[in-house]
């Protein structure tokens, strides 16, 4: 079985066990100038065509494929408690074996057969990133805010993502495009939403 990462910081791996984020977008490496054909059944592959040449390119993920959802060891072992209302056997032996390896703090390292959550990957679409719609933003963890005002305090809506609370402030945006803008800046570098890189974009649904 494959894993998956989301980012903890802007709390995307709690909006995917939350079931809000259904979506995710990774950029294409390398990024090709043209993407001259793709088929998205099981057989999923890219033909991306850099300096005059084509290559073909396999997704990560397949459609129907189910993916872990990486967590860190310690916060596997912390569900497992709270799961069970106690600590029993199970627990004590998850923690002796692996209270010393890397994959304790750092998910990078977790064994996917070992993760609670899996995810089932139901479409895959290729793009450039800023084709996304206001729609797709919302699937990937983007909220909506109906509890803010203006300075002449009248209820207006704005968009956000978890992290954007800065000096006790959520910073709102106009639109889930703009919302997304940041989001993806914040998540894969300062810079990416501007260059606008063909990405693959997974649809998934929480299995369990």
């Amino acid at each position: 079985m494959n894993k998956i990462m989301f980012n903890d910081k802007y709390g995307l791996t709690d909006a995917v066990l939350q079931g809000s984020k259904t979506m995710t977008r990774r950029v294409i490496t390398p990024q090709y100038e043209t993407i001259k054909e793709y088929n998205a059944n099981c057989e999923t592959y890219l033909l991306g065509e850099l300096e005059g040449d084509t290559f073909e390119v396999k997704p990560r993920y397949y459609i129907g494929e189910k993916v872990a959802v990486a967590q860190c060891y310690g916060t596997v072992l912390e569900e497992m408690i709270e799961s069970k209302c106690g600590y029993g056997e199970d627990e004590n032996e998850f923690y002796e074996i692996y209270k010393d390896t890397p994959g304790w703090k750092n998910k990078m390292f977790v064994k996917a057969y070992l993760m609670p959550h899996t995810i089932r990957i139901t479409d895959i679409k290729v793009e450039r990133l800023q084709d996304i719609s206001d729609e797709d933003c919302m699937r990937e963890g983007i909220i909506r805010r109906d509890d803010m005002i203006n300075s002449n305090m009248e209820d207006i809506v704005r968009y956000t993502f978890e992290g954007s609370f800065e000096n006790h402030i959520w910073k709102a945006y106009k639109s889930p495009r703009q919302a997304f803008a940041a989001l993806i800046d914040k998540v894969s570098g300062k810079g990416t939403w501007e260059r606008n890189p063909f990405v693959i974009a997974y649809g998934f649904e929480l299995v369990k």
